[in-house]
């Protein structure tokens, strides 16, 4: 299953349909059929306009991000699980450093939350999400940036071997019933959110949602936009990914509902 998804998310992000269309088209053009040649080319190009001219990426991703909202800070807190996704975990395997990338975010409010609420333990879930295996996950990075910024080790349970989303919620549910913890934020992407709620209520692990990592403005709409297309792209590969992400586990029944909020 883990294989598979990795798979299908490689050939089905918008710049592969599209480079594999023109693929085709080449391949129609050189036996003369010349109509499918004319179509799979088109095909292509719509793809790659929709994709770097056009919002639809944010407008998606903006959906995502808006069905759970941050609340104010607790009066008291006594756990937090963090999701990994924030390192770059290739780099920093081969460099022994602490780099971040994107989704950095995630780790940056929960050193905020660790120093506001010094008794809070830190639960981070991320093991090696590629498909060699052979990088060290945010986990393991994590034990080396969080004493940086003065957060002790003792604050810290590693959950190291999941590589998926629902992995992360069946390795935290045993560690968190270990620990004798309930009720913790959990720490993820605005856009990822959703997913991720909807996992650990299956799984019936109680938390409370703590977006970060957001991508979007909050106002977004339909338009062309020729202004930022690298952008757009990533926007629109992410919400597409996301999506496929809800859809999958909403079939293999693991996850409460298809649009959790």
């Amino acid at each position: 299953m883990f294989l598979f998804s990795k798979l299908v998310w490689v050939f089905g992000q918008p710049l592969s349909l599209a480079f594999l269309f023109v693929l085709l088209a080449v391949l129609t053009g050189l036996v003369r059929w010349r109509a499918t040649s004319l179509v799979s080319s088109t095909i292509a190009g719509l793809i790659l306009f929709v994709t770097l001219y056009t919002t639809l990426g944010n407008f998606l991703l903006e959906g995502l991000e808006d069905r759970f909202l941050k609340p104010q800070d607790p009066a008291d807190l006594q756990c937090m699980i963090v999701l990994g996704g924030a390192f770059e975990n290739e780099v920093n395997t081969a460099r022994h450093g602490v780099e971040l990338n994107a989704g950095a975010d995630r780790f940056v409010e929960a050193l905020r939350l660790a120093q506001k609420y010094p008794l809070a333990r830190i639960l981070i879930s991320g093991g090696d999400g590629s498909i060699s295996g052979i990088y060290e996950g945010d986990a393991v990075i994590s034990a080396r940036f969080f004493p940086i910024f003065g957060i002790g080790q003792e604050r810290l349970i590693e959950e190291t071997t999941s590589r998926t989303t629902f992995e992360n919620a069946m390795n935290t549910k045993e560690l968190l019933a270990s620990q004798g913890l309930s009720n913790c934020l959990l720490i993820t992407s605005g856009y990822h959110m959703p997913r991720s709620v909807g996992i650990f209520r299956k799984l019936g692990i109680d938390v409370v949602p703590w977006p970060t990592d957001y991508r979007t403005e909050g106002q977004e709409s339909l338009s062309l936009d020729f202004t930022q297309p690298n952008r757009n792209s990533q926007n629109l590969a992410t919400a597409i990914r996301e999506w496929f992400g809800l859809v999958g586990y909403y079939l293999a029944g693991r996850t409460s509902e298809l649009y959790p909020s």
